[in-house]
């Protein structure tokens, strides 16, 4: 189960070799959660915005607002989501490395979620200028 609220207008950009794309901070909180897949219990309200929900055979984790961050898991909050701007074709190579290179060059820790339209940056709050500023320097627009 994953879910997202999320609507879409427009995308990328090409400058030379190095595609450019547009970002939006979300204004939510995030708390990142790991959970025991055998003892996850989802008897909670998720709240609204981002929630993604990704099960394996180790562990259940779970992207959510912090304020609803299941009482039962591991947490770690104060994570901001910077959203790009899509639809993104399937099939488009190095979003996320051009991303995140620019953000590993400004020394930010990245989270990253993708959905089938899209692709989402976790990065800490404390970092979120920091990684805006590094993104615009790399070519990419961001809007708050």
């Amino acid at each position: 189960m994953c879910r997202t609220f999320i609507s879409y207008h427009g995308a990328m950009t090409q400058t030379g070799s190095n595609p450019s794309f547009t970002l939006e901070v979300l204004p939510d909180r995030l708390a990142i959660c790991r959970l025991d897949p055998e003892q996850a219990d989802f008897d909670w309200d998720p709240g609204e915005g981002l929630l993604s929900v990704t099960f394996t055979d180790d562990e259940v984790s779970v992207v959510c607002d912090e304020a609803v961050a299941p009482a039962d898991a591991e947490v770690s909050r104060g994570w901001r989501c910077l959203r790009v701007e899509g639809p993104l074709d399937l099939g488009m190579v190095g979003v996320l490395a051009a991303l995140a290179g620019a953000l590993a060059s400004a020394g930010v820790a990245v989270f990253a979620l993708s959905t089938f339209d899209t692709d989402h940056l976790l990065v800490r709050d404390s970092q979120l200028e920091q990684a805006v500023a590094s993104l615009r320097a790399a070519g990419h627009a961001v809007r708050s």
